[in-house]
Order: C-alpha cells, then sequence, then structure tokens
C-alpha cells in the first residue's frame, strides 16, 4: 500500500485528492494545523480513512517529524495563504508560509533521507500581468501580488530541489479551480452562497470587487486527478492544468443567477474596497502539455461547474433556514 503526505488536507484541493488517492488504495496522511477549533469539515466523511497529524509550514521540526514518521511515497504541499486579496494585507505571514514553508518541506524531505514524490501546488497568477495569452508552462511570470510573488519563490525552489538533489518534484499550474468545497471568501463561491441565501431570504444583495475580471474555471475534482497523475511519470516535470476557456466574473454571475431565476444586477453592487492594489484581468491556460504527455483534461464544463456550485448553496442555506426557525 502506497502511503502519501498531504499539506493543506482540510481544505478544497486536500479533501478531494484525499478521497481520490483512498479510492486508489492509498494510506493517506494530512498535516493540519493547532487551532482552539476544528476545521476539518470537509474531510469529516473520511475521517476513519485518513490519518492526520499535527505540524505546521512554519515549523521545521514538525515537517521533518511527520515526514520521518510517514515516510510517504508521495507528498503533496497544498497548503498556503492563498487568498490573493489577504496576500496584500498580510504579505509578511503570506511569504512565511507559501515561499519560506515550500523550503522547509523540502529541506524536511531532503534531510530526512526520505525517497518520495514530490508535488507543488503552483498557480495561474505566476502570470500576473500576462505577457501572452494563452500562458503556457514556457510563458514568463509578471506577478501581481505577494500572494503570487510567493509562489514564484515555491515555484523555482521546486525547480532547484529537482536539479540540484535530483528529487521527484513537479509543479503543477493550476489555472483557477472551483467546487462547491471552496472557500466562502473565494469569489465564485461568494457568489453561488450569496445567491442561496438571496433565494432563502436571508440575505439582500452582494458586494462585489471587479467584475470584468476573466479567468480559465475548472472543477478542483478535475485538477486533483491531474495532481496525482504528475507524480505517477517516468520523470518529473512542470505541467499547466487549466480549461483553455476563459470566462468574466460578469459570466459567472449571470449564470449563477440565472439558474435559480433572478436578475444579478438587482442584488450586486461594486464595492471598491474589494478591488485589487494590482489587478490580474486576463488568465487563460494551455493545457496541451498536459494532455499530450499524460492524457489530462477537464471533464466538467463551466456551465456545469456554476450549476453544481449554485444547487449545493441553495441546499446549504434552506438547511441554514430550517436551523434558524428551529433555534427560534
Amino acid at each position: 500500500m502506497r502511503r502519501a503526505l498531504i499539506t493543506g488536507i482540510t481544505g478544497q484541493d486536500g479533501s478531494y485528492l484525499a478521497e481520490l488517492l483512498l479510492d486508489k488504495g492509498y494510506e493517506v496522511h494530512g498535516l493540519v494545523r493547532r487551532a482552539s477549533t476544528f476545521n476539518t469539515q470537509r474531510v469529516d466523511h473520511i475521517r476513519d480513512r485518513i490519518h492526520l497529524h499535527y505540524g505546521d509550514l512554519v515549523d521545521s521540526m514538525s515537517l521533518l517529524r511527520v515526514i520521518r514518521e510517514v515516510e510517504p511515497d508521495e507528498v503533496y504541499n497544498l497548503a498556503a495563504q492563498s487568498h490573493v486579496r489577504v496576500s496584500f494585507e498580510m504579505p509578511e505571514y503570506t511569504c512565511d508560509i507559501t515561499a519560506s514553508g515550500v523550503c522547509r518541506l523540502l529541506e524536511a524531505i531532503r534531510v530526512s533521507g526520505v525517497k518520495t514524490r514530490f508535488y507543488q501546488a503552483s498557480s495561474s497568477e505566476l502570470y500576473g500581468k500576462v505577457e501572452e495569452v494563452p500562458q503556457r508552462e514556457t510563458t514568463r511570470f509578471h506577478p501581481r501580488s505577494p500572494y503570487a510573488v510567493a509562489k514564484a519563490y515555491g515555484f523555482y525552489l521546486t525547480q532547484n530541489y529537482r536539479e540540484a538533489y535530483g528529487l521527484f518534484a513537479c509543479n503543477g499550474i493550476l489555472f483557477n479551480h472551483e467546487s462547491p468545497r471552496r472557500g466562502e471568501n473565494f469569489v465564485t463561491r461568494k457568489i453561488t452562497r450569496a445567491v442561496g441565501r438571496i433565494v432563502a431570504g436571508l440575505q439582500d444583495g452582494l458586494p462585489l470587487g471587479n467584475v470584468d475580471a476573466q479567468r480559465d474555471w475548472g472543477f478542483a475534482g478535475d485538477y486533483v486527478r491531474g495532481m496525482w497523475q504528475m507524480l505517477q511519470l517516468d520523470s518529473p516535470d512542470d505541467y499547466v492544468l487549466a480549461t483553455g476557456e476563459t470566462h468574466s466574473v460578469r459570466e459567472f454571475l449571470q449564470l449563477a443567477f440565472d439558474h435559480v431565476g433572478l436578475d444579478w444586477e438587482k442584488y450586486v453592487r461594486v464595492d471598491p474596497r474589494q478591488i485589487r492594489p494590482a489587478e490580474v484581468d486576463l488568465l487563460l491556460g494551455d493545457p496541451s502539455k498536459a494532455r499530450k504527455v499524460f492524457g489530462w483534461k477537464p471533464t466538467v464544463s463551466f456551465p456545469e461547474l456554476v450549476r453544481m456550485m449554485v444547487d449545493a448553496d441553495v441546499a446549504l442555506a434552506k438547511q441554514e433556514k430550517d436551523a434558524g426557525r428551529r433555534a427560534s
């Protein structure tokens, strides 16, 4: 039985990846930070099938301890301070987790001597002020946020450990990927959560930033499959995962509100406080290398993704409303 260690296992991608690996017969271990409240909702349904270890990307010794205890065949580094807007407000913390955390984890692997394969979650935000459309593995990076700069550090360090120490290490440059498990402070989930609450009568409006920003949006479940596929190859490399389509936040709003028979323009207002100091206007990925090398392609379309998320959040808002009634 192969063993995998996932940092960020309680996040959107970590939970989908844990499910995938369990289905493939892996022994799945996850790294979680100590907190005063439990934050394992996304993995509670598989909690009895996975092994959780306390650790943190700011604590080198905890990483080394877990690597030595688990001796994983594969390590997936999905943990990060991953909210772009927050990274402008907390740049030092973002760099400590999202950049230096990669260094600590790679060093723990190197020092431990454990032979493992390493996946680093890179991001389309690396391209930032894009210099080529679509963006591919050879496109020059131009990061436009502390988060993106931190991800660039992690990307190049992963390459360096591959070249300097012979580590099987891959960067997955993943374009935006969403699901009903997406954090509620990300724009797609913020929209679908609001739609559900508006339908339930629990919310009457939605403040947003730049509704004209364009992104390449796919389904998270498809993207974690690509992560796993990268680590099954004969040799390590870096790959873009994307749908090859771009859509605006405005289009997302239109589909989401249309799905429940509402006019989005009656509910959405632009809030200047939510606009980034340096905006990324257009992201569009070219996944042809991943498709050619290991046959990866997305299976969920953009309209299907939006409807999936809206349906889940309409159901969630109904539960929330019913719970409020019972409590009163």
